[in-house]
């Protein structure tokens, strides 16, 4: 599981952009621990920026 800042360097997208797309249904899926911290899988993320390449092209 990576947390979500690690996320945002590797895609390089601010939070904001990212709570965006998270909001119209278009970002890595993310799962909130019961501490508030939010993490996304490895999977969950090399799935969806194949998705982007995808639509991309």
């Amino acid at each position: 599981m990576l947390k979500l800042a690690d996320v945002l360097d590797e895609i390089g997208m601010s939070r904001a952009a990212f709570y965006r797309l998270r909001a119209r249904g278009l970002a890595p899926r993310i799962r909130k621990l019961p501490n508030g911290q939010v993490r996304v899988s490895r999977r969950d993320l090399d799935t969806w920026w194949e998705q982007c390449e995808q639509d991309a092209a």
